[in-house]
Parts: structure tokens; sequence; C-alpha cells
């Protein structure tokens, strides 16, 4: 595989190229194009029709009383919570009947935007003539007042978000819905026809829907916002625009950074997961039942291997490279022939470099101690809250860890309540296996390490801390005391975790914070505000086409239809069509479109979210890329990247033809 990422100056931005904010969005661009500029009034309405889900994806309203619309995969959480051995809702689908048949699901959150306010100033005088680890705590203490101020009520979700590395803040004000319920879901087979070997691949024949409801106070979400969803759907050529929340990309990092992801962390992240990767695949060759409880683990992790791996091939990649240097040379030139920006801003890009080269080993125990390398486990994360919660929440709220700040405590408190069944089996192998990489990476000379493992195996610590441990009962984690294994644990390694952390924020979080935010204010006296910031799992617009490509000389068409999944079915893993399919073939108009692909800017995030006409119709749902979008990353390359979406007559006519689901179709209103 060959990544080109044909890259333009900031100021020459490709037509299609773009992941942005609502309250910085390109009409005129648009309208110069496609002959259509979206109005305020469009905008505000597709903003509050578009919805964010905690579980790291992105979904719209579809009807009036709160139906959501979004992938399989974005509920596949919720669908394995609720299933059992002889429940199988991931193996067989989910359909309700009546409303109150719609199961919860625990843990999910629904975000609605409300509101942007612009911040930057405010913090700014917070920081200002700060050194950069003083700015970098004053800068979180700004923000949590920000932030408390904004949610005045549980209901109400406040964000400061860092736009440009820090050119902009604004303030995200969300409302909150944490009864968030399952409505319909098909099968784990269809949604996720073809398995890995298809994933980032295109032709696609992916069902990757399921529906949830919005409930507000116990009844379901009243709301004047909504998509209706066009029973025609995408045509060739048509303007289309994806409205989703976009995880993260780094196309404004400096070339040290690049640099740095491409030789050490992309490469560290790689080798982790792919041995965590033969773990799970062994766990689930035990039985039927080990197999139900990880898949939804092994889905998602195989999911990030091939990004990590897409985006490594990208970084290698010597034209790609080579442009991403040229593009600095000249940003570096603009700044070098100003007298003014060179004073300002002329050493930074040297002093981020040379934070960059020294970060490393704070990386690693960052990722390691405070993160989830070495602790892989759901008890030890509700040990570690509990724990971190106990010290906390006696400090002033400007004080604490920004993750228990009086604006997050809705979300630690639904994390503390979260019925989701935990596995202890499954939990004794991943956490012996993190706790094996950790006394790897660190070796047993590593006083931290021997503090954690004294005589111990990895194997004993996590048999030990997993069967001595009440947390996976709701209740017992009110009343759990010092004596809970996994408590003992947390307790034990929070102090590691803390020292790591705070010296990744002092020596590499708050120089390179301070050296983005420099970049960002000489990029704006460069180039202007004409340019989207990166991507920061907050409500993006993007816009394109309905458009295929020219792969090895041949032309890739944009649809697939009906048809070709039959075609292309085997009767076995991952290519077995699941028996609903096969019974309604008769039923179906084999060339219905499928799936097809856009040109629309994406990237992790964006799974789930709506791909609407200038009508405001959903013509389609973005399930995921081609594999030459995992180089989105760090480019975007109108000639080769395209979004992958499910088109909407196929969602239409199978809710009716293949799943029967009338209540679903009577509800959401399709033009």
């Amino acid at each position: 595989m060959k990544l080109l990422l044909v890259l333009l100056p900031l100021c020459l931005l490709q037509a299609e190229e773009g992941m942005w904010t609502f309250n910085n969005f390109p009409r005129d661009r648009v309208k110069a194009a496609y002959g259509f500029s979206p109005t305020k009034e469009w905008l505000d309405h597709v903003r509050l029709s578009s919805v964010r889900l905690a579980e790291g994806c992105s979904a719209s309203l579809v009807s009036p009383n709160g139906l959501v619309l979004t992938n399989h995969h974005c509920a596949s959480t919720c669908i394995q919570q609720n299933s059992t051995a002889e429940k199988n809702y991931s193996a067989n689908g989910f359909r309700s009947k009546v409303e109150g048949e719609e199961v919860r699901c625990t843990g999910q959150e629904a975000n609605i935007l409300d509101s942007i306010t612009d911040v930057t100033a405010r913090v700014n005088q917070a920081t200002n003539g700060l050194a950069d680890r003083a700015a970098n705590a004053a800068r979180k203490v700004e923000f949590a007042k920000i932030e408390k101020e904004c949610a005045t009520s549980d209901e109400l979700r406040c964000e400061v978000i860092s736009l440009y590395g820090g050119g902009i803040y604004d303030l995200y004000k969300y409302r909150r819905y944490q009864d968030v319920r399952l409505v319909f879901a098909p099968e784990f087979t269809i949604a996720f026809f073809g398995g890995d070997p298809d994933n980032f691949m295109f032709p696609r024949y992916d069902l990757d829907m399921s529906i949830l409801r919005i409930y507000d106070k116990g009844q379901p979400l009243k709301t004047e916002h909504y998509f209706p969803i066009s029973k025609q759907g995408a045509k060739d050529g048509e303007l289309t625009f994806v409205s989703g929340n976009p995880g993260s990309t780094q196309r404004l990092y400096t070339i040290a950074m690049l640099e740095n992801q491409r030789d050490f962390a992309l490469r560290h992240r790689l080798l982790y997961l792919s041995e965590y990767r033969g773990l799970l695949t062994m766990f689930q060759t035990r039985g039927a039942e080990e197999q139900r409880i990880s898949q939804d683990e092994l889905f998602f992790l195989e999911n990030s291997i091939k990004a990590y791996k897409g985006q490594q091939e990208s970084l290698i990649e010597p034209a790609f490279f080579e442009q991403k240097k040229r593009e600095e040379a000249d940003f570096q030139r603009k700044v070098q022939a100003d007298p003014k920006l060179r004073a300002e801003y002329g050493k930074v890009w040297d002093t981020i470099a040379k934070t960059t080269r020294e970060s490393r080993s704070r990386y690693l125990s960052f990722l390691y101690f405070e993160g989830r390398y070495g602790f892989r486990s759901d008890l030890y994360q509700l040990a570690k809250t509990l724990v971190r919660s106990e010290e906390e929440y006696g400090k002033p709220n400007e004080k604490r860890l920004p993750e228990y700040a009086d604006a997050r405590k809705p979300e630690i408190e639904q994390e503390l309540s979260n019925t989701a069944p935990i596995y202890p089996e499954l939990e004794i192998e991943t956490l012996t296996f993190s706790l094996t990489k950790l006394r790897e990476v660190f070796g047993m000379d590593d006083p931290r390490i021997r503090q954690i493992f004294g005589k111990k195996s990895p194997r004993e610590i996590a048999t030990e801390a997993v069967n001595g441990s009440k947390l996976a009962d709701p209740a017992a984690r009110k009343s759990v005391g010092a004596s809970d294994s996994m408590i003992a644990l947390a307790r034990l390694v929070d102090p590691i975790a803390r020292a790591a952390r705070k010296e990744y924020e002092d020596d590499v979080e708050a120089p390179t914070k301070r050296g983005q935010e420099q970049l960002a204010k000489a990029r704006f006296a460069a180039y202007g505000r004409s340019i989207y910031p990166d991507a920061t799992f907050t409500l993006r617009l993007s816009y394109g086409s309905v458009k295929g490509w020219i792969e090895n000389g041949k032309k890739v068409d944009p649809f697939t239809n009906f048809g070709g999944a039959y075609e292309h079915a085997t009767g076995r893993d991952p290519y077995k069509l699941p028996d609903s399919w096969l019974n309604a073939k008769d039923k179906l108009d084999a060339l219905t479109p499928f799936d097809f692909v856009t040109t629309n800017d994406i990237i992790g995030g964006n799974s789930g979210s709506p791909v609407i006409n200038k009508d405001g119709q959903i013509v389609g749902l973005i399930f995921d890329g081609n594999i030459h979008s995992l180089g989105g990353n760090y480019g975007f390359d109108e000639v080769l990247n395209r979004a992958v979406a499910v088109h909407s007559r196929a969602l239409l006519e199978a809710l009716e033809k293949i799943y029967g689901a009338q209540r679903v179709l009577a509800e959401i209103k399709v033009q």
C-alpha cells in the first residue's frame, strides 16, 4: 500500500479539505464550488440535530421523539453489555417492539452542542507573563473556573477547547443526556461484513447502523431539530456535508513532532497492541462465551492497529514527508521575513524540537503508569477513580485534577454507577498482559516496578487483585474499603502514577503547549484565519461530494449494491450473511445502493456522523474511510481520500424488508 498525500500550503487549501468549526464555516468557499451557501439558520439546525456520544462516536437525531441514528460499532458496547450467553444481541441483533423493551446503555452519554463562546482573552490573561509550567497550571485553573461557571446544572456539560494549538480557546456548552437506550441493531455479521480484511477498504457491503433513543427525565426527548431521511439517498456528484466529532488530527504538528510520531510513538503503540491482539485472539479460542465477552474489545483493537499502521505508512512515505517539510519551510520563511514575527516566534521550532527529543521517557511513564497500558482492567480503572475521588474532592475545585472538577462530576458518578457486567476471567488475562508489558518496558531495577511487584509475578498480582475485589458490583462501590484487593493495588500505584503525570505535564506538556500557542499566533499572522484547526472530538462540519477515484489505473465506482453483498458472501466468517438476509433475498432489489464514498474530510470519531444534502436530509451514514484516509491524521488528499457511508436507501430497505422494523419506520420522517 502506498499512501500519497498531496498537500498544499495552508493558504491554498484544497476545496474539499477541512473539518470546520460551526462558528468559522467557509460558506463562501462552498458557494463558489457548489453554488450553495449554508445560512446561519441552516447551520444552527444542523448543529442542534447532531449528537456526540461518550463512546467516542457521532450520531444524529432522526425523529421529534429522540431517536438517534449511529453506527452499530458505536453501540456495540451497549449491545454487548445487554447480551448474555442465552440472549446474544450481537450475534442475533436487537429490535424493541414497544418503548418498554428499549434497554439502557449504561455508561453512554449523548451531548448536543448548545453554544460556542470565545474565551481566548480570559485564558490568555490568566497565563500572561508566566513561565511554561506556571502558565500550564494557571491555564488549567482558569479552565476549571470557566467550566464551573457554565455548568450550572448536571444537565449541562461545558468544555474549554484549545484550537490551533492554543491560538483560540472556545467554550463548548452542551446539553447532556445520560439516559440513552437501544432501540434497534442488526446482527454483527452484516454490520461488519468483511471483518478486519475489508476494514478501511472499498468496495464495502456493511449495514453498520443502529438506532438509539435519548430520554429526558424518564421520557423520550422532545425536539424540533432532527434530520429527515432521504428515500432517494446520495447521487453521484451530489454536494454532501458531514456533521460529526472527529477525534484528533496532527496536521499542524511541526516536523520534529511528526518525526517523533513516526520513529517512536507509533512504533511503540503498534508493537504493544499487536501483542495484545494475540492475547485476545487466543482467549477467544477457549469457547463461544469467551468469544462473546471479548468480541467488542478485539473489534476496537483491530481497528486501532489498522489505523496506526496507516498513519505510520503515511509518515514513512518520502513524497508526503518532503511536502510537510516544504510547508514548514514556507511558514518559517514568512516568520523570518518579518522582524517582529522573527523576534517573537523565530526560535519556537527549535524549542519544540528540543522538548520532543527529551520527551520519550516521560511519555512512556505517563502511558503505562497513568494511562491504561500498564493496567488494562475495568476493575482497576474503577478502583483508581474511587481512590482519586476520595483525595481530589477534598481539594478546592481549581486545585483538582481536571477530570475531577465540579463540571465533570456527572461523568464520574455515571462511571461509578455503571451496571455493565465485568468478566473476571477476561480481567485477569488483560491485567496480566499489561503488567507483563509494564515490567518489560521499565525493568525490575526500576524502583517503581520493585514497589509494585515485590516478589510477585504479573499473573499473581492480577489474579489476587481481580478475585479479591467486589468492585464488579455497583452497589459495593459505595462502601468498599481498603481491604478490597483492587483498591489496595490502586492505592499502591497512585503516587507513582501521579508523579509520572506531573513530570509529563511539567516537562513535556507545558513547554509544548506554550510552543504551539506561539506557532498558532505566528500562523494567524502569516496566513490569516481562513484555516481550520486540528480535530478535538468537538462538532465539525465538512463538505464534499459523492465521487469515486482511480486506483492503479482503474476507476473505483462510488457505489456498491445489495447484489454485491450476496455475490461476496461465502457462508464463512467474515463474509457470512446472517439468516435474516438470506431469507429476505427475494424481497430485495439487488440494485439498491448499499455503501458509497464521498470526498468529505473525516477522521476517527466521525463514525456515526450523518451525511446530509443541502436540504438537510440524511443521504448516508458515515462508518469508515478508505485505505488512503488513514493518513488523514497528518494531511488530506482529495484525489484519493474517501469517506465511506451506508446509503440511506439501504437503511430504509433493510428496516422494512429484512427486519420488519415498522415501529421505527413509522417514527422517522422520510422525504
